[in-house]
């Protein structure tokens, strides 16, 4: 498929925006701050019809015990966590400094994930769309550890320059999702600290795991690099745990790629381990995932039976539900 012509008046107009909005969020006290969040966030829900429903169905598929109004006001809880995170993040340049991190972000598990750091070998940390996975980089960078991150690269240049100025303001290094293989091939090899999200769809040729009680396609790209490059993969979230800009780094598990050398099916035990991590950081903070994405969107296909085979045992042949998550 060829790829939209982007249009550069329109783009710089955006980045224009984006920046202009950056700037009063900067200027406004944080109480202000967070009642604009609160307003975008309420705006969003009524308008933003087709991600309310997916989140709606991706909840109701994670937590079947929970009521339809439960769920609704987990839809509104995401839309709001995340509109508070996108201010917090405008902000984080000028109020999260190495005097006064400690006000702002606790560290638990922190012997896992500094042992890893200070460690020779190279590490992964594998994260999930969850609470402010921004922070955790922002906040490494800033405390001296060199890390690389692996993101997508946005269609908008001009956002996506000022996107990687501030994820790489403290030392982070960004390397291209889709076009920096070999860069990612050759850190890794020095014994560098490299991270990425570790939740999103691989379509039908990626591994499937159990994730929150349905199955879901992963990369198996993660559990690969770990192996051919002995990494150590440290699984964390970064949840909110108060008001304001109150957060945990959580080491929710430590993965050595080495327990599993002589397993045949490898890839896929280390993927569903790192998933199920993930899956319990979620389910203690389901308001902080970002439901509104369609994690769910691939489902395995079902195998047919012969026609037969289905008549001589008085049964339909199978269906398979393949609904979007």
């Amino acid at each position: 498929m060829a790829e939209k012509k982007r249009k550069p008046i329109l783009d710089y107009a955006v980045y224009l925006a984006v920046r202009s909005t950056v700037c009063v969020l900067q200027a406004l006290p944080m109480s202000m701050a967070y009642a604009f969040a609160s307003f975008l966030a309420a705006l969003a829900y009524r308008v933003d019809q087709r991600h309310r429903k997916v989140a709606a169905e991706n909840l109701g598929f994670a937590f079947p015990e929970k009521s339809a109004a439960e769920i609704d006001l987990l839809v509104r809880g995401c839309y709001l966590h995340f509109c508070k995170v996108a201010i917090e993040i405008a902000r984080l340049p000028r109020v999260f400094h190495v005097t006064n991190w400690r006000k702002y972000a606790k560290l638990v598990g922190g012997e896992k994930i500094l042992s890893a750091l200070f460690g020779e070998r190279a590490v992964l940390v594998v994260t999930a769309h969850l609470g402010n996975w921004e922070l955790a980089g922002f906040a490494l960078g800033l405390f001296g550890f060199k890390t690389y991150a692996i993101a997508r690269v946005l269609d908008n240049p001009h956002i996506e320059e000022y996107l990687k100025r501030f994820r790489q303001a403290t030392g982070q290094t960004i390397i291209a999702k889709k076009d920096d293989f070999d860069r990612l091939n050759a850190v890794l090899k020095t014994g560098a600290k490299v991270a990425t999200l570790g939740d999103q769809d691989a379509g039908p040729r990626g591994v499937f795991v159990d994730f929150l009680g349905r199955p879901a396609s992963a990369h198996k790209a993660v559990a690969l690099m770990a192996m051919e490059f002995d990494a150590v993969m440290i699984v964390i979230g970064v949840p909110r745990v108060g008001e304001g800009l109150k957060y945990e780094i959580v080491c929710e598990d430590a993965i050595d790629p080495r327990d599993y050398a002589s397993r045949g099916d490898a890839v896929k035990a280390i993927t569903q381990r790192y998933h199920d991590a993930l899956a319990r950081l979620i389910a203690k903070y389901p308001e902080q995932y970002f439901w509104l994405h369609r994690r769910w969107k691939t489902q395995p296909v079902a195998k047919k039976k012969k026609a037969g085979d289905s008549r001589a045992a008085g049964v339909s042949p199978p269906s398979l539900n393949t609904s979007a998550g």
